[in-house]
């Protein structure tokens, strides 16, 4: 005999909040993942009250400090280096994350000081140029560049590694 289930119940402006400050708490968001977090939840369950201020909800978090736009811009993009990824790659990230335009440009030029130690982070963790075994055939290396870009760095500094031979030193990079 099959289990009926019972619909949860409708959000009220209290359970909406609950819900928010459950989703702070437990994970590091944007202003603009938490709207659509909510938004969702509101989808789902629907509304006992009229329609929530979601946004006002959202803004009363951001002031409060549970939800910092820009703090999570510099975790996201520190770790993004961190495993190699370039530049381009962060940016999308950001974008996606709903970082807007003020947040995402003070934080372009901390991205763009790390770029030759997350190229060479990839480079490292793929094995290519200065960090592979033997120096590579022409058409391997042009899969290393191709690589490279699609993790978001950008052509001179992916060929500039993927054409060094192993174990050259990689410090001209940094002039």
């Amino acid at each position: 005999m099959p289990r009926r289930l019972t619909p949860p119940p409708p959000l009220d402006a209290a359970a909406l909040e609950r819900l928010a400050l459950r989703y702070v708490e437990r994970y590091a968001t944007t202003r603009a993942k938490l709207a659509a977090y909510l938004a969702r939840k509101l989808r789902e369950r629907g509304s006992a009250d009229a329609m929530p201020d979601i946004e006002g909800l959202v803004e009363r978090f951001a002031n409060l400090g549970y939800v910092d736009d820009r703090a999570f811009g510099e975790m996201r993009a520190a770790a993004m280096a961190r495993r190699g990824l370039g530049a381009r790659r962060v940016g999308q990230a950001l974008y996606q994350a709903g970082i807007d335009g003020a947040d995402a440009e003070a934080l372009a030029p901390e991205i763009a000081e790390r770029r030759v130690d997350s190229a060479i982070a990839f480079a490292r963790r793929k094995r290519i140029g200065p960090f592979s075994a033997v120096f590579q055939e022409r058409e391997v290396r042009e899969k290393h560049i191709a690589a490279m870009l699609r993790a978001g760095h950008d052509f001179a500094i992916s060929r500039a590694i993927a054409g060094l031979q192993p174990g050259e030193d990689t410090q001209f990079l940094y002039e």
